[in-house]
C-alpha cells in the first residue's frame, strides 16, 4: 500500500494537504494555470454543504437566483469610482456551469421585490483590493496549499439583501453571521470564532465585515465566511432605491455574504488524519461504504446479494450508502482507500457474517480494534445513523 501512503502530517503540512486532495479524488490541477478541476467526490462533498447552507437560507425568508457570467465593464468603473479600494480586473478564463453566477460580484438587480433576499452560486474569478489580489495570484499559480484554498477560480455561494435602514442591514448582516457559525460548528464539527474585522481587514466599499475564523491543524486560522453590512456604497453607485413611506425615493441599505470551497479545504485541515480525510457524517459523499469480503464465486453471490439487501434497507433509512463493487482490487487496499477518502463509517460483510447474520462496522474517527464491532443487520439503520 505504498502507493496510498501519504507524507506526514505533522513533518510537511504543505505536502500532506496537497496529495490528500489529489489522491483522495476531490480535485485535480486543470491545464489552465491555477485552476482546478473538482471532481466528482469533491463535488458531492461541496453539493452538500450547498444544500445544508440551502436548507438555512430558505428558512430565513431568502430565494435563490442565478445572474451572467460576465457583467458590463461600466459596472466594474462605477465601483471604482464610488468604492474607495476597488481597481478593475479581468479573468483570462472562465467557465459556466448551472446556476453558476459572475465572475466578478456587485449588488444584482433586485427587480421589484418588497424586501429582496437573494443568494445564488457562483464560478468567480476573484478581483480583490489593493495587494491582497497579487497576493492571491500569486497563491494561485504554484504555492502550497493550493486546490480549495488559493486558486484563481473558485466556487462560491454569495448573498445580497436590500433594507430601508442601517439597523435592518446590520441585523441580517449578524443573522447571516449566525448561519455560518451554526453550519460550521453543526454540520462541518469546524470550532469557529465569529467576530468583526478590523477597518484595515474590512472589505472594501463595506461599513463593517464580519467573518467566522477557524484554525487549522498547523496551528493557523483561516477566514472560512464572511458577511458584510455594505451601508449605501453599492446602493449609490448603482442606484438601488426603495420608496419610503411618504413616497420618496430613497437609496436602500445593502449586505452580502459568501461562503466559498475553501471551506472543503477547512474541512480537511481540521479533521484529517496521517491516513487521509475524516469526513464529518452530515456532509461526507457516502456515509457508510459497504465492502464485501469473498474468495470463490459461490461466495461473491452470497455476499453481494447481502450487501444488496443492506444498501436497500440503509437507504431507505436516508443514508448516503456506497457499495464497493470493484474487481481485482483485495479488501486490505479498500479498506485504505476509503480510509483514505474519509468514508465516516466502513461495513464489512464476508460469507460468515452472512451466516450469522452481522456485519463488522469500522469507524473512521476511531482507528483500529477501538473503532470495530460486530452489528446485527436487523439494527443496522439506527447504529448507522448514530456513527
Amino acid at each position: 500500500m505504498a502507493d496510498l501512503k501519504l507524507p506526514s502530517r505533522s513533518e510537511d503540512f504543505s505536502e500532506w494537504y496537497n496529495q490528500l486532495v489529489l489522491r483522495a479524488e476531490l480535485a485535480i490541477y486543470a491545464p489552465v494555470r491555477g485552476c482546478m478541476i473538482v471532481r466528482p467526490y469533491g463535488w458531492a462533498l461541496w453539493e452538500n454543504i450547498t444544500a445544508q447552507l440551502d436548507r438555512r437560507f430558505k428558512a430565513t425568508g431568502h430565494v435563490n437566483a442565478a445572474f451572467p457570467l460576465l457583467i458590463p465593464q461600466s459596472f466594474i468603473s462605477k465601483e471604482q469610482s464610488h468604492v474607495a479600494g476597488f481597481r478593475p480586473s479581468w479573468p483570462c478564463y472562465a467557465r459556466r456551469r448551472r446556476k453558476t453566477g459572475r465572475a466578478v460580484g456587485h449588488p444584482p438587480d433586485f427587480g421589484d421585490d418588497h424586501r429582496p433576499r437573494l443568494r445564488e452560486m457562483d464560478s468567480v474569478v476573484p478581483r480583490s483590493a489593493g495587494a491582497d489580489q497579487s497576493v492571491e495570484q500569486r497563491g494561485a499559480v504554484g504555492t502550497a496549499h493550493e486546490a480549495f484554498l488559493r486558486t484563481l477560480e473558485f466556487y462560491w455561494q454569495e448573498g445580497h439583501t436590500a433594507h430601508a435602514t442601517y439597523e435592518e442591514a446590520e441585523a441580517e448582516t449578524r443573522l447571516m453571521l449566525d448561519i455560518y457559525t451554526d453550519f460550521a460548528m453543526n454540520e462541518a464539527a469546524v470550532p469557529v470564532i465569529p467576530g468583526r474585522k478590523s477597518s484595515s481587514e474590512r472589505f472594501a466599499g463595506a461599513d463593517a465585515t464580519y467573518s467566522i475564523e477557524a484554525m487549522m491543524g498547523d496551528g493557523k486560522a483561516l477566514q472560512a465566511g464572511t458577511s458584510h453590512n455594505l451601508g449605501q456604497n453599492f446602493a449609490k453607485a448603482f442606484e438601488i432605491r426603495y420608496l419610503d413611506q411618504a413616497g420618496a425615493l430613497q437609496h436602500c441599505w445593502t449586505t452580502s455574504w459568501g461562503l466559498s470551497t475553501r471551506f472543503i479545504g477547512a474541512i480537511i485541515m481540521v479533521h484529517g488524519d496521517d491516513q487521509g480525510l475524516i469526513l464529518p457524517p452530515r456532509l461526507a459523499p457516502h456515509q457508510v461504504v459497504i465492502v464485501p469480503i469473498f474468495k470463490t464465486d459461490e461466495e461473491k453471490a452470497l455476499v453481494f446479494e447481502a450487501a444488496k439487501k443492506i444498501r436497500e434497507q440503509l437507504v431507505k433509512a436516508e443514508i448516503r450508502v456506497k457499495v464497493d463493487e470493484r474487481e481485482g482490487q483485495s479488501p486490505g487496499f479498500k479498506f485504505n482507500d476509503w480510509e483514505m477518502r474519509g468514508v465516516p463509517l466502513r461495513m464489512e460483510i464476508g460469507p460468515k457474517d452472512v451466516a450469522k447474520g452481522s456485519v463488522v462496522l469500522a469507524r473512521r474517527d476511531r482507528p483500529g480494534k477501538e473503532g470495530k464491532n460486530f452489528v446485527s443487520r436487523t439494527v443496522l439503520p439506527g447504529r448507522c445513523s448514530n456513527c
